[in-house]
């Protein structure tokens, strides 16, 4: 009888202990990027309300940055403690995927564009290999930035083709100005907009339809060349260069013109006035017809395999892109993130924030921009994983290093890079 009451009362511990272990709530480890102080407080405010709304998860940030998670990420998987949710742009998705560390989220994303409808070329980058790797969240466009009133009083107008901007940024550059404030660090910032050059010289491919590389070609080398002609009207410290640098000398009126994702926050907090904040289309050689530019979307891999887990951070994204939220997490940066879906587009929580309502029209330029817009080694309808291990290296940058700094000739840079990309695909 003593036995039988000890197997019973033992029986109803381990279901006590199990039902007080399903009430445990589920934790999901969130990194992502975006790091300033402003995206992370809009991110936790989205979290909290997300979290209150569903007791039985618990969502945490871990904001991470771009110059370690290409190692760190890797390293977090290896030791068994990599974060459920992981943001990501295309070219890392593939270093993550290659890592055999996800799983196709393609019913997922498949559930949520017959609700959002996703804007296909924000979802393109991620579908390949018979599933998709990650769900798009927020996209982003280089554009060309100027001042109404800077090029009003030199008699200009806004450069559409290569040879319009060349004669804008000489007659631009005195006095302190720099007519193109161009970066030539060895950073992703310099791969964006060097690429967002070649797109416009129809060398947007890196690869062949077989997978060979083809960034040894005339097209590529004469995009090179004209970036070092346009690169003497940058200021001299533009070897060092990364995003911030750029927006700060346009803030401050010493550029006339920069290659930008945005500057409207930054010119916004400096004062500045919508009416005379231009942006355009990324001009192209004079030879090609219609202009280019580097565009991707940032996108939410889930790395979580326990389903529990899987369901929970789906809940989350699948939260995020409700329109009701979808416009909030956009605005973040008011201004840099553009809507991955058809509804998104369209959703009052994204066009009621005061910066997208004083910035309406630009905001609808850098949209329409963000249409013509391509990825290196996501242009061909294929994917091919080198492409990670060749934007982590940040080889499109450190080619113009060779010439901009090592004095290289254009072709032989070209070549010596295309040696690298080569090496890095190995």
């Amino acid at each position: 009888m003593r036995g039988r009451n000890f197997v019973f009362a033992s029986l109803v511990a381990m279901l006590a202990a199990s039902a007080a272990a399903q009430a445990d709530p589920v934790q999901i480890r969130l990194w992502h990027m975006e790091q300033p102080p402003q995206r992370v407080a809009r991110v936790q405010q989205l979290i909290d309300e997300f979290n209150k709304a569903n007791p039985d998860i618990v969502v945490k940030q871990e904001p991470q940055n771009w110059g370690e998670v290409y190692a760190k990420a890797p390293a977090a998987i290896a030791a068994g403690n990599a974060p459920d949710i992981l943001f990501a742009i295309p070219d890392f998705t593939t270093v993550i995927k290659g890592l055999g560390a996800l799983t196709s989220v393609k019913d997922f994303v498949a559930k949520l564009n017959e609700q959002h409808h996703f804007i296909p070329a924000t979802l393109r980058p991620y579908e390949y290999d018979g599933g998709v790797w990650a769900v798009p969240l927020y996209n982003m466009a280089i554009s060309l930035w100027y001042r109404h009133s800077v090029f009003d009083k030199a008699g200009l107008k806004p450069p559409q083709t290569w040879s319009e901007w060349r004669k804008d940024a000489e007659a631009l550059s005195k006095a302190g100005l720099y007519g193109a404030g161009l970066p030539a660090n060895k950073q992703l910032y310099t791969d964006q907009t060097v690429y967002a050059t070649m797109v416009n010289n129809g060398a947007a491919q890196l690869f062949g339809d077989d997978g060979a590389l083809r960034f040894d070609n005339p097209k590529t080398v004469e995009a090179y060349a004209f970036y070092k002609d346009m690169f003497k009207y940058s200021a001299p410290d533009a070897t060092n260069w990364t995003w911030g640098e750029a927006e700060a000398c346009f803030d401050a009126a010493k550029c006339g013109t920069v290659l930008q994702f945005t500057v409207i926050s930054t010119y916004n907090a400096q004062g500045g006035d919508p009416a005379d904040l231009g942006v355009a289309a990324v001009p192209h050689n004079d030879g090609e017809t219609a202009s280019n530019t580097i565009a991707y979307s940032n996108a939410a891999m889930i790395l979580a395999k326990d389903p529990a887990k899987r369901k929970a951070a789906e809940a989350f994204i699948s939260f995020l892109l409700e329109p009701a939220n979808y416009g909030r997490f956009l605005n973040m940066e008011p201004g840099l993130f553009l809507p991955a879906t058809e509804d998104g587009a369209k959703a009052p929580s994204f066009w009621n924030d005061p910066l997208a309502v004083k910035y309406k029209s630009q905001i609808e330029t850098m949209i329409a921009n963000s249409q013509n817009g391509m990825l290196f080694g996501f242009t061909s309808g294929k994917v091919f994983p080198a492409i990670g291990a060749i934007s982590a290296q940040n080889i499109l940058a450190g080619t113009l290093q060779r010439i901009v700094v090592g004095g290289d000739a254009p072709a032989a840079a070209v070549a010596a890079g295309q040696k690298e990309m080569q090496e890095a695909a190995k």
